[in-house]
């Protein structure tokens, strides 16, 4: 076999490794010999106990939890968030901030209990957090401070999941474990598809990556998601909210937290929490502007330098910017590649000299076992591990999605440097919300580990809440 022969071969190596990536790999592996350790080992581990296992006696309770949400015009979704949430902590501990909604929004989380705090103007998601976190004296009255967005429900088992990785002094924030609201049936084929294609990124990026990330001492995952995560609230009361300049905060709130070493960052795919993706192109593409322009403009304040944060950080973008390159060359190269085919049918000369040098059928192989292949063969293993048999057709679907979102992602970077974000925001197009039974991401086990007043509105922050022993002693 000459070396030429080998080209080929080692070309769809390449572009197999591109795709599933080096850092799915690497922390793949850690994330298996995590599972491994907590739930091999870990059973080992209660056989060999002496006596049943009983939680630390200063393990955060519910009742220490705060909840704060920011939401601007949400009416349509906010009372079946808040329902969820007044299930599993007291009404008296959720806080809304109202910023300038037009709708129905504050009234309706009034009318669910909550404490509402109203902004003249629109001041934007992360200047409204912060101005919750003053107003209601979360910091300093509980234990936790839950953020969450409107349109998040969370799974009648989050706080059992979250709340004993707090156990561990060195957690200073649970990232929650995102899963989409699927009803496919009432989206239409292709709001299914666009809905599918970001359940299958969160169920890639959390098993693959974030698992393996923050296994025991670790923490090196990028983003604490501000749809449903849950801080300590001793370390919520060093970081600045507010992001200035910023389009999303809470990149800007994990990078913080690593560099200001005020704890690590824990996962557990157990604390579950829905949340409803855009289901048409133009709120897909806009949400994912606003992410990938969030991401870029984040690491160009922080830049991260040193630690085990900023090596995997680095990877993800080296990544990111070759696997946008690659998806985002495909379409081009098909399209040359089969332009020139036809020009040579015709008997353009220079085109018929070109596509004697260019074996078609070669390229087209590379582009299949090396690029859509292995890409449909993820929709698989996610479509086996969620059980929804819906992805093994859309599979396809998501190629051009993963050439929009490499589109995205190239575009977003040189305006990281010539954008900066005036606050204001209004959310993606709501659906309403039908009660579904909902499909775990994968089999998870046990977890081891009021009006305005002003400039700046005002709000009855409540009645204080029970603190713990540590607290007091403070």
């Amino acid at each position: 076999m000459s070396p030429a022969d080998l080209v080929p071969g080692a070309a769809v190596v390449v572009l197999v490794l591109l795709v599933l990536g080096a850092n799915a790999s690497l922390w793949g592996v850690l994330g298996l010999l995590r599972w491994c350790d907590e739930h091999l080992l870990g059973r080992l581990r209660q056989r060999r106990a002496p006596g049943p296992a009983t939680a630390p006696l200063q393990r955060v309770r519910a009742e220490q939890v705060a909840v704060l949400m920011a939401a601007h015009d949400e009416a349509l979704v906010i009372e079946d968030s808040l329902r969820a949430l007044t299930a599993l902590v007291p009404a008296g501990n959720v806080h809304v901030v109202s910023d300038r909604s037009t709708d129905a929004t504050a009234e309706l989380a009034r009318r669910c209990g909550a404490h509402v705090l109203e902004t003249p103007v629109n001041v934007g998601k992360a200047e409204a957090l912060a101005l919750g976190i003053e107003q209601f004296w979360l910091t300093s009255r509980y234990e936790a401070v839950l953020i969450v967005d409107a349109d998040t429900r969370l799974d009648a088992g989050y706080l059992d999941a979250a709340l004993p990785l707090l156990d561990d002094p060195r957690v200073a924030a649970v990232a929650g474990c995102a899963q989409t609201r699927w009803n496919p049936r009432g989206l239409g084929w292709w709001g299914a598809a666009l809905v599918a294609h970001r359940q299958r990124v969160y169920a890639l990026t959390q098993r693959l990556l974030k698992y393996g990330q923050t296994w025991r001492g670790l923490s090196a995952t990028h983003i604490v998601p501000g749809f449903a995560s849950l801080y300590r609230a001793r370390a919520l009361a060093h970081l600045d909210v507010t992001a200035r300049g910023l389009v999303i905060e809470d990149f800007h709130m994990t990078f913080a937290l690593h560099a200001q070493r005020l704890g690590r960052v824990a996962f557990t795919p157990a604390a579950r929490a829905y949340t409803q993706d855009p289901s048409t192109f133009h709120d897909y593409v806009r949400q994912t502007q606003r992410w990938s322009l969030g991401l870029w403009q984040t690491v160009r304040r922080h830049r991260p330098r040193r630690g085990v944060f900023a090596v995997a950080l680095w990877l993800v973008l080296a990544e990111l910017v070759t696997a946008s390159t690659l998806f985002l060359a495909l379409p081009v190269g098909l399209v040359v590649v089969g332009g020139t085919e036809g020009l040579a049918l015709l008997g353009w000369p220079p085109a018929v000299q070109l596509a004697g040098q260019v074996d078609a059928s070669r390229a087209l192989a590379w582009v299949v076992l090396g690029l859509l292949l292995p890409d449909y063969l993820l929709s698989c293993a996610v479509a086996l591990g969620e059980r929804r048999p819906q992805y093994l057709w859309l599979g396809p679907v998501f190629w051009v999605l993963r050439v929009t979102d490499a589109f995205v992602a190239l575009q977003a970077l040189p305006r990281a440097w010539t954008t900066r974000s005036t606050g204001s925001w209004t959310s993606p197009a709501r659906r309403a919300v039908i009660a579904l039974p909902e499909t775990p991401l994968l089999p998870t086990g046990s977890t081891s580990s009021t009006s305005s007043t002003g400039s700046a509105a005002t709000a009855d922050p409540g009645p204080a809440p029970v603190r713990s022993t540590t607290e007091e002693a403070r």
